[in-house]
C-alpha cells in the first residue's frame, strides 16, 4: 500500500480502553495529517462494539470513532486501507507484540510503538510516578505508602490513576473521587474500586477518566504533588520528576520480556524489588542483577508485601474459597495472590477450587486463563460479571460446603457482593527492608525542584 505525499494517513489504534484513548487525545486528535479510522479492543470484556464519542474525539470526528474487536484487525486494515497501526496497550510479551506487528505489516499497514516522551504530558506540579514491569507487583500499595510519606512532609497529595473507562466514556472524561458516594455516583466497577477505595480510605483524592490533559489541570488546582498510580505495566502519562518502578521476584525474567514494562525499567530512577518475603533469595538476586545490567543508574530498594487476615479464627482449620484481584490472575498471569498467601499463613485446612462451579463469564475467564484455575478472579467489569462472581461463590459453597471466603482484593467486596459465608479480607502493605529509602528519594526530588525554582526566579529577576 502506498500513500501519496502530503495525503492524510489513515490510522488504526490497537488498545484496551486506556492507553489507546490517551495516545489518540495527545497525538492524533487535533492533527489533520492523520485520520484515526478505528480503535481495536482486547483484554477487557465488552468494550468492543462501542464508539469513542464525538464529545471526546474532537472537531475532526463529528461521528466519533468505532471500537472493534482486535480479531478483526486484518479485515479492518484492508477495508479502511489503513496506513498505520499503532500498538497502545500494556502487559504483553515482547513476542506477542511482534506477532501483532507481523499481522499489521502483512495486511499493509506500518506498525508503530509510540515513545513515552511523545505521549507524556507535563504538569506544573511535581510528579512522582509509580509503574511496574508486570501487572500485580504492588503499585497501588506503593502509591499509598508514598502518599503517607508526602503527608508527613506537609505536602497535599492527589493521586491520578491510570484509566479504566468501562462505562459512558463521555461522562467519564474527568472523574474525581473523594468519598464512597463518589464511587456510587460514577457507578464504578470492582476493578475501579480496587484502585480508588484504598486511597479514599487513606484520606486522599483520586482522579481518573479518559481526558488526562483535563484531569491533570484540575488536579493541579488542589495538589502540591501529583502521584501517578500506573495501571498494568504501562508507561506514565505525565513526565515524572521521580519515576519508581516495581519488579517482581515471583516472576523473575519478566522484567525484560514484557512491553512496555522493560521500557519502564530502563527509565526508572528507583527500582523497588517487592514481595521479597515471598520470593526465593536466588530469584531476588537474579532480578536485581537484571536491573543493574539494564539500568545501572537506578537505586534499588528491597521491600516486603506482608499479608494480614482480618479474622484468623474464620480461616484457621477451615475450607476456604480464595478471591484474588482479577487483572493479576488474567493478563498478569499469576496463579495466586494475597488471599492464598493469607489463607495459608492463617492455617486454612483447604483452598477449594471454584472453577468446576464457574458461572457465565467466569467460565469463559477460566477457559482463557488456565493459570487462574484453583482461585477465583474478582472479575467485575460490569453488573453482569458481578452477578456471575456472586453466583460462582454460592455454587461453590453449595457443592463443597466451604466455610469461608478469603478476599485478597484491595477493597471490601462485602460492599458489592452478598454471600452466605463469612467474607474475610486479606490486606497487604509495602514494608521496606531498610526504612527510609523511599522517603529519602522523595525528599531529594522535592529539594531539587525547590532549588531549580529558586534559581529560575533569580534568573528572571
Amino acid at each position: 500500500m502506498t500513500t501519496a505525499v502530503n495525503a492524510v494517513r489513515k490510522v488504526v489504534i490497537l488498545g484496551a480502553a486506556g492507553r489507546d484513548f490517551h495516545n489518540f487525545n495527545v497525538v492524533f486528535r487535533d492533527d489533520p495529517a492523520y485520520r484515526v479510522v478505528a480503535f481495536t479492543a482486547t483484554q477487557i470484556p465488552d468494550i468492543e462494539g462501542r464508539t469513542y464519542p464525538p464529545e471526546l474525539a474532537g472537531h475532526l470526528y463529528p461521528d466519533g470513532i468505532p471500537i472493534v474487536e482486535e480479531s478483526d484487525l486484518e479485515d479492518l486494515i484492508r477495508r479502511e486501507q489503513a496506513d498505520v497501526a499503532v500498538f497502545a496497550y500494556s502487559d504483553v510479551p515482547h513476542e506477542q507484540v511482534m506477532h501483532l506487528g507481523s499481522r499489521c505489516i502483512a495486511a499493509g499497514a506500518d506498525f508503530w510503538l509510540q515513545s513515552a516522551r511523545s505521549t507524556m504530558l507535563t504538569s506544573t506540579r511535581p510528579v512522582i510516578a509509580v509503574t511496574a514491569v508486570r501487572t500485580g507487583v504492588g503499585k497501588s500499595q506503593t502509591t499509598r505508602y508514598l502518599s503517607r510519606i508526602l503527608r508527613e512532609l506537609d505536602q497535599k497529595v492527589v493521586a491520578i490513576r491510570h484509566p479504566m473507562p468501562y462505562g459512558d466514556l463521555a461522562a467519564q472524561a474527568c472523574q474525581r473521587f473523594e468519598t464512597y458516594a463518589d464511587l456510587d455516583r460514577h457507578e464504578t466497577t470492582i476493578e475501579e474500586r480496587e484502585e480508588y477505595e484504598p486511597h479514599i480510605d487513606n484520606g486522599f483524592v483520586v482522579y481518573a477518566g479518559v481526558d488526562y490533559e483535563q484531569i491533570i489541570r484540575e488536579a493541579e488546582q488542589e495538589a502540591d504533588v501529583i502521584l501517578w498510580d500506573g495501571g498494568n505495566n504501562d508507561l506514565p502519562f505525565y513526565t515524572p520528576d521521580l519515576h519508581i518502578v516495581l519488579v517482581d521476584p515471583l516472576r523473575p525474567g519478566n522484567e525484560e520480556t514484557y512491553h512496555p514494562g522493560e521500557a519502564n525499567l530502563l527509565m526508572a530512577h528507583v527500582v523497588v524489588v517487592n514481595k521479597c518475603d515471598s520470593a526465593r533469595p536466588a530469584d531476588i538476586e537474579a532480578v536485581e542483577h537484571t536491573v543493574r545490567r539494564l539500568n545501572p543508574r537506578a537505586r534499588i530498594i528491597r521491600a516486603d508485601s506482608p499479608v494480614t487476615i482480618d479474622d484468623v479464627s474464620a480461616v484457621a482449620g477451615k475450607r476456604v474459597i480464595c478471591i484474588e484481584d482479577g487483572p493479576t490472575l488474567t493478563h498478569g498471569s499469576m496463579s495466586y495472590g494475597a488471599a492464598v498467601v493469607g489463607a495459608r499463613a492463617a492455617g486454612a485446612a483447604e483452598i477449594i477450587d471454584p472453577s468446576p462451579y464457574a458461572v457465565g463469564s467466569l467460565a469463559y475467564t477460566y477457559a482463557k486463563y488456565s493459570n487462574a484455575v484453583g482461585i477465583l478472579p474478582a472479575m467485575g467489569y460490569g453488573p453482569a460479571q458481578v452477578r456471575d462472581l456472586e453466583a460462582t461463590i454460592e455454587a461453590t459453597i453449595a457443592a463443597t460446603g466451604a466455610d469461608a471466603v478469603v478476599s485478597g482484593t484491595p477493597i471490601d467486596l462485602g460492599r458489592m457482593l452478598h454471600v452466605s459465608k463469612p467474607l474475610v479480607r486479606a490486606r497487604y502493605e509495602l514494608r521496606e527492608h531498610a526504612a527510609g529509602g523511599l522517603e529519602a528519594a522523595v525528599r531529594d526530588v522535592l529539594a531539587r525542584l525547590v532549588t531549580a525554582q529558586s534559581q529560575s526566579g533569580a534568573a528572571l529577576r
